[in-house]
């Protein structure tokens, strides 16, 4: 018989949304990103995005799967009905499609884990970094190898269910990740001339500020928060119906936002002390960091605790994409888990195989003019995310409003400004995200 989890206390489930939220994107894109935006200016666009649309489409996705008591395809059915549940299916396979290609990252930060053990990326020779991160993710063994030790680490956690195995992961997980970052941050602040650094990164540069800025701080805002995929409607599934999350859901964005920051203080100093372009995208992590750290005392150590730390900030978010896809067949067809985890698990890995191989072998295939890789990243972050995202908003504000007026524990002003937030502010932004995107 399938009885339904959940979290044991509201610190897990705050971690755990908060490790959803993380990722891999906010170590290595939001300190290039800012970069390139100006630095504080872009900086402080992102915040003031984080804590009004984004905090309130948080608060609706929580409020959503919390008044259901199931993941997105049955909230969707149980409380309207009709077609949309076909909006849960598009964020679930979203997920899915997202999933595949990110445990390849993942495995990318577990391959380099090794090579920072074995000392192999101390150089500070970047033409020699390149050709390495090139030779690995070409390789047609070694990146699919990582890529299903990535999936198998996720398999473990989410197979010991909500309580024992995300939400126990996360308690243990997140921590460390805050503390190796400040023991990182610390180090780089330590190196000549990166104080200027840090003064670059905040310094606002309000002539930089640009709609294609503001684009992108909302875009990133949004979507740093794992909102889109049904992610957040799943977690927040799983918080007793008496259980408020207007206070959760605030945590998870300050953390979300917080680590964003860190990053950044932790990156971008120790670049602009060695001189390095903080615009080299994935490259950044895997081709520009171990200069910095074959140039300290110790790096070899330092370059294992930061490849660790990737390694880490990746399994927070793969366990949500996880546990989301698993909430279809837990939910809709009461399985048990470990069948539906251990399928779901094997079926990512082998979709996730076209996308490695995309980078090396297959990398003459090509879709719309991009590699598999790349359509994938494409098809789910610039088309199907920010077109469910919208969706879910025009649901909760037009279709069920009476219900997440009931459930969200605002009143007043922050209750009208949710109410029109869901009806208008939300869909146009998002729509106009999606338009810039297509």
């Amino acid at each position: 018989m399938h009885t339904r989890s959940a979290w044991g206390s509201r610190l897990g489930f705050i971690l755990a949304s908060a490790g959803s939220a993380v990722g891999l994107g906010a170590i290595w894109k939001f300190p290039f990103v800012t970069a390139m935006n100006g630095g504080g200016a872009f900086i402080l666009l992102f915040l003031l995005f984080s804590f009004t649309l984004g905090l309130a489409q948080l608060l609706v996705e929580f409020t959503l799967g919390r008044a259901a008591q199931t993941g997105p395809v049955g909230m969707f059915r149980q409380l309207a009905g009709g077609a949309w549940p076909l909006v849960g299916l598009m964020g679930i396979f979203a997920a899915f499609v997202l999933y595949s290609f990110y445990s390849v990252v993942g495995g990318w930060t577990l391959g380099y884990i090794a090579l920072a053990v074995e000392g192999s990326v101390l150089t500070t020779d970047s033409g020699v970094l390149q050709q390495t991160f090139a030779r690995y993710v070409e390789d047609p063994l070694w990146p699919i190898v990582s890529h299903a030790a990535f999936a198998l680490a996720t398999l473990a956690i989410v197979l010991g269910g909500v309580e024992k195995g995300i939400e126990r992961a996360s308690k243990l997980l997140m921590p460390a990740l805050f503390l190796m970052m400040l023991g990182l941050i610390v180090r780089s602040l330590t190196l000549p001339g990166a104080l200027a650094g840090a003064i670059i990164f905040f310094t606002p540069d309000f002539n930089a500020v640009t709609p294609a800025m503001v684009g992108d701080a909302l875009g990133l805002a949004f979507f740093s928060l794992s909102l889109g995929t049904g992610g957040m409607i799943a977690y927040g599934s799983y918080v007793k119906k008496e259980t408020p999350v207007l206070h959760s859901a605030a945590w998870v964005v300050g953390l979300s936002c917080m680590v964003a920051i860190l990053a950044g203080l932790m990156i971008f100093p120790a670049l602009t002390a060695f001189g390095l372009d903080p615009a080299a995208g994935p490259g950044l992590t895997f081709m520009t960091m171990p200069i910095v750290f074959a140039s300290l005392p110790f790096g070899q150590a330092l370059a294992v605790v930061f490849f660790t730390l990737l390694a880490v900030a990746a399994l927070t978010s793969s366990v949500s994409m996880l546990e989301l896809i698993a909430t279809l067949f837990l939910d809709e067809f009461k399985l048990p888990r470990r069948p539906v985890v251990l399928g779901l698990s094997l079926a990512v890995f082998v979709c996730g195989v076209p996308a490695s191989l995309s980078l090396g072998p297959w990398a003459d295939i090509s879709i719309f003019g991009k590699n598999i890789f790349d359509a994938m990243d494409y098809s789910v972050s610039n088309v199907m995310m920010p077109l469910s995202g919208m969706l879910v908003a025009l649901f909760a504000g037009w279709r069920v409003w009476p219900l997440l007026r009931e459930h969200s524990g605002l009143g007043g002003l922050p209750l009208f400004l949710l109410k029109w937030n869901c009806r208008l502010v939300a869909p146009l932004s998002i729509a106009a995200i999606l338009l810039k995107n297509l």
